[in-house]
């Protein structure tokens, strides 16, 4: 999969067909768009392209209301491997400013789809709307489509639908800590891209090393306060673990997350991959404090004596 941060990075694109969204998770619901995308690009003996917009518009146009507590299921980089592994030829990461979400609907089509793109194929859902107030539509797109020789295939509303109805629970199963089912949507761990750094001494100063994650991204979603397995792949290697996360927020630069891995770690400061399997304990917000504390340190101690 090629990865371009612009359209001035793309070169020659094979009989591009193209969508666009946000993809974010890439859970079952996007997976159905991917294939069908991927499928259509093989008929027309073209190349897939989804085109994506970062940061997520809505932290550039609203970050004091419906931007300013907005979280991700997956960071750039995360996003990155999911569509990779879709086996998507194309993503374009388009940088979303204020001067550019001033681009009319006509002028995205033709500057960016028709000439930059020389687009073959079009794929989206019956109630996309775009470009600057969102004021282009599906019978816009027809319409440009019939002049500049592209063609629209519509993706059934069931489908879409199905999209939202994921995302929702996705997210919600995540803000509750319910990790399993949270996979099962996804239809792969729900993970996290960072490295490794020293956890936190009051752990340390009870007989235990832990370690916690740091990553580019703060607005990455995280579970609640609360245990969970999860596994830590380090050079393709996986080892066992527990996350412990306390200063209860779904945001994961508002909150301690503590890992304590069974295993030695290679490479301290190392990038890794933080893949949450289940949830042990998922705490209560009247479960603060020294309560917390020794919740997530039994679990810890049974975790670490593998009980």
């Amino acid at each position: 999969m090629k990865i371009h941060y612009g359209f001035e990075e793309v070169g020659h694109i094979r009989n591009a067909v193209v969508t666009t969204g946000s993809f974010d998770g890439v859970h079952l619901g996007h997976q159905v768009i991917l294939k069908k995308l991927i499928q259509l690009a093989a008929e027309e003996n073209g190349e897939s392209v989804l085109i994506t917009f970062y940061p997520h518009p809505r932290l550039v146009l609203y970050p004091d209301s419906s931007g300013k507590d907005l979280l991700m299921i997956n960071t750039r980089k995360e996003k990155i491997l999911l569509l990779e592994k879709a086996g998507l030829d194309h993503v374009i990461f388009v940088k979303f400013t204020r001067e550019f979400s001033e681009t009319s609907s006509v002028e995205f089509v033709k500057e960016y789809l028709i000439n930059k793109l020389h687009t073959r194929k079009i794929v989206t859902g019956e109630n996309h709307h775009f470009g600057k107030n969102r004021t282009g539509d599906i019978e816009e797109l027809r319409q440009l489509g019939a002049l500049n020789n592209f063609d629209l295939e519509l993706i059934p509303h069931q489908d879409i639908q199905n999209v939202d109805i994921s995302s929702t629970l996705i997210r919600e199963s995540i803000i509750r800590g319910k990790i399993e089912k949270a996979n099962t949507y996804l239809t792969h761990p729900y993970y996290i891209i960072g490295y490794l750094k020293e956890g936190s001494q009051s752990i340390k100063k009870q007989g235990y090393t832990t370690y916690t994650i740091e990553i580019e991204e703060k607005n990455k979603l995280l579970p609640p306060c609360g245990s969970y397995l999860v596994d830590v792949m380090e050079n393709k290697i996986i080892k066992k673990g527990i996350a412990l996360i306390s200063k209860c927020s779904n945001s994961l630069s508002d909150s301690i997350l503590d890992i304590y891995i069974n295993g030695k770690i290679t490479h301290f400061n190392k990038e890794i991959v933080l893949l949450f399997t289940r949830e042990i304990n998922v705490l209560d917000d009247d479960k603060k404090g020294s309560l917390l504390n020794s919740i997530m340190m039994k679990d810890l101690t049974r975790f670490a004596n593998n009980e």
